[in-house]
């Protein structure tokens, strides 16, 4: 992979697909220190490829780079199995303090993460000696309005997490939760990164990659559509949720989709807001929808996900 050959041989990355976010583990220096820790269910995964990583030593740190889900699902694990000092961005924490999972967007979009510690916060400005590199703390707003990126200028790499894709971003869920500013603020965090002089970017989903202008052209891009079609946005999200849930559940009975769009809080919401269709047309919808994007297919009476987890 040519990304891959661009990275010193201490910054090693886990590409895990789109349930659990990539881990970035960062060898070297004051100790090991990890940047993500995909999903809850993957957990076990996510120790034993650590732990084959680390060679039967100990992972002396862990960052979230913000703390959805798909990227904060393993820290308790982790906790547990090596007691590692653990770094969130400083506007995450009151949340995590108070476990607030409406917020956390788990209860509202019915995903599941286990409680763990926050021993220290950072905020953008900040520069973290992790591994055998210094990392400045940039400001990362749009997918989550307290994420944050990490950049070594010295390597000219970018830890991106959500915030840039090769094709894309992650899910703009603060607009759709009333947050006027999600769009101006994506196109902030897009301008920052096109400033920057990187050489390879580490995303939170998806492969390395080093075509930085041709990524940033294509994000512009889906931005201005969303801009331009706000309902776009909601479908992306609709269809987004339900391919989650696919990926953790593995499947589910298509008589059950019914009531799950009117179950699960950000499902129904998007309906209310957007959509305004029964809820058996809205079940529908989506079964076609990723049908035909080949998300999903279905297997009798259930659906099945047909992305890699």
């Amino acid at each position: 992979m040519l990304g891959a050959a661009v990275l010193p041989d201490t910054v090693k990355v886990l590409e895990r697909g789109w349930l659990s976010s990539n881990n970035v583990l960062l060898k070297g220096g004051a100790g090991p220190t990890l940047v993500d820790s995909g999903y809850l269910t993957h957990a076990p995964q996510t120790l034993a490829l650590v732990a084959q990583q680390l060679g039967g030593g100990a992972l002396a740190r862990l960052v979230n780079t913000h703390c959805h889900s798909d990227h904060m699902g393993g820290n308790a694990a982790l906790q547990r199995e090596y007691d590692c000092r653990t770094s969130i961005p400083v506007g995450e924490a009151p949340l995590i303090e108070r476990w607030d999972e409406e917020a956390l967007l788990l209860s509202y979009a019915d995903q599941r993460a286990e409680r763990f510690r926050i021993d220290d916060t950072f905020a953008p400005g900040d520069t973290l000696r992790l591994g055998e590199l210094d990392w400045q703390v940039l400001a990362a707003p749009g997918h989550d309005p307290h994420a944050t990126m990490l950049y070594a200028p010295v390597k000219r790499i970018l830890i991106s997490g959500d915030a840039l894709w090769e094709n894309g971003f992650g899910v703009l869920f603060p607009y759709l939760s009333g947050r006027a500013t999600t769009f101006a603020e994506t196109r902030g965090t897009l301008e920052s990164i096109a400033k920057l002089d990187v050489a390879v970017v580490i995303p939170g989903h998806g492969r390395i990659f080093t075509d930085v202008d041709a990524a940033l052209d294509r994000a512009f891009s889906r931005l201005r559509g969303f801009e331009e079609d706000v309902g776009r946005l909601a479908r992306h999200c609709a269809k987004v949720m339900l391919t989650f849930t696919l990926l953790e559940r593995r499947s589910l009975p298509v008589a059950r989709l019914t009531g799950y769009v009117e179950e699960v809080p950000i499902l129904r919401d998007l309906n209310r807001r957007f959509f305004n269709w029964t809820p058996e047309r809205y079940a529908a919808w989506l079964v076609e929808e990723l049908a035909r994007a080949r998300a999903l297919k279905r297997e009798g009476d259930r659906i099945v996900p047909l992305v890699v987890a």
